[in-house]
């Protein structure tokens, strides 16, 4: 019957070779970490934007689509959605929402939906009802009871507020106040929450 010969020690050269790669799946780790993802993407025109860390699920509050009918943020799951929360009286809101259209043409046929809700009722509804049929292809959605703000967990404190979703519905960040949502800023953020 033969020896089994013992076991030799690994080498340095193995042993720097190990390090290597766990510091290689390591530095993966982190990069898969979502809010690290958005947070270098947080220059120019999107260096308001606030990635959420452990970011919740979108709220199961109710708003209206322009015919009346109740609709939840979970009707966009498997669709990157922006939704921005603004209101006829709000003049950053308005000056924001033509580069909020101009985002929504330029993803056209690709899974990413912008939703901006109307807040206000009486005068402020049929006054932003107004407003964003010029400027299509964004849809009207109202929430007269301010429903969808207060149940964002934090509750949006200012208006504008856009709450970027990735596609299984859950927060990746915010900016609050107004942005231009056209440019290559917000192109770069909206690219990489469609490529994850």
């Amino acid at each position: 019957m033969s020896e089994i010969p013992a076991a030799r020690p690994p080498s340095r050269r193995r042993l720097i070779a190990l390090a290597g790669v766990a510091a290689l799946l390591y530095g993966i780790a982190g990069c898969s970490n979502p809010a690290a993802d958005l947070g270098g993407l947080a220059k120019g025109q999107m260096a308001k934007l606030k990635p959420t860390k452990d970011g919740a699920g979108a709220p199961a509050a109710a708003f209206v689509d322009a015919s009346g009918k109740p609709v939840t943020l979970a009707a966009f799951k498997g669709k990157v959605t922006v939704v921005n929360l603004w209101a006829k009286w709000c003049a950053p809101c308005l000056a924001e929402i033509p580069s909020l259209a101009a985002l929504q043409r330029e993803y056209v046929g690709k899974p990413l939906q912008v939703v901006a809700i109307s807040l206000g009722k009486g005068e402020d509804e049929v006054a932003g009802r107004a407003f964003l049929a010029k400027h299509p292809p964004l849809k009207f959605y109202s929430d007269q009871g301010y429903a969808v703000p207060f149940a964002l967990k934090p509750p949006a404190a200012d208006l504008p507020t856009t709450i970027l979703y990735d596609r299984n519905g859950v927060e990746r960040a915010r900016l609050t106040g107004g942005a231009d949502w056209s440019g290559k800023d917000a192109k770069a953020v909206m690219d990489r929450l469609l490529a994850q």
